[in-house]
């Protein structure tokens, strides 16, 4: 086991609680540690990667309803990183008003939050990366925010798939100025990629 590694392994095992929900600016926490956010299209599997990575059943809460996270929450990791779980972004049943004012709040704490180290853009690996995840991708280059793409869902691919789908978010990673060079590929599901996702995520982590 690497440095590294041995440092994620002691990060995702301590203490990780819900500390804060809101959907307002102006009700953030306070940005007392590093901070790493998770966002994605909706249903792309946001909060059961967050549970798998800490080891939790129900810490972030799941729903198979799309568009149902509407706040961000936030988990204090082992009093040395904070989780940022965001609303999803381009679900098509929710209203064109009410899915305008979740997305002003997803890019207005992306621009502007001090203390976010980098965003985990979660892209589920059926699909591959779409349009609004490249505009988010745009959004972040211009933001000069560090994100790393995490394909999700991996256990649905065949090993050829899983590849062709790895090859191609590394190829879109390339073409941004802000994309951390290492994709993940990764299951909830199976717990499969967690250690390389764990291993970014720990290096950003308070000492």
């Amino acid at each position: 086991m690497t440095g590294e590694d041995e440092a994620a392994r002691k990060l995702f095992a301590g203490a990780c609680d819900f500390v804060w929900g809101t959907g307002s600016l102006e009700s953030l926490p306070p940005h007392d540690l590093p901070e790493a956010a998770f966002v994605g299209r909706s249903n792309a599997g946001k909060s059961s990667l967050i549970n798998a990575l800490t080891n939790r059943r129900a810490l972030a809460r799941v729903s198979n309803t799309p568009g149902r996270t509407r706040e961000i929450n936030f988990f204090r990791l082992a009093d040395r990183l904070m989780l940022a779980d965001l609303p999803g972004y381009g679900y098509a049943r929710a209203s064109k008003a009410l899915a305008a004012e979740w997305q002003t709040l997803i890019f207005a704490y992306l621009r502007g939050r001090p203390n976010l180290r980098r965003v985990a853009l979660l892209i589920d690996a059926r699909r591959g990366v779409m349009e609004m995840d490249k505009a988010v991708m745009d959004l972040l280059d211009q933001a000069a925010v560090s994100y790393a793409l995490v394909l999700t869902k991996a256990d649905a691919l065949s090993d050829g798939e899983a590849k062709t789908a790895l090859a191609s978010a590394e190829a879109q990673g390339r073409r941004h100025t802000a994309a951390f060079p290492q994709v993940c590929l990764t299951s909830a599901l199976e717990k499969t990629g967690l250690v390389a996702l764990k291993t970014q995520l720990a290096a950003l982590a308070d000492p």
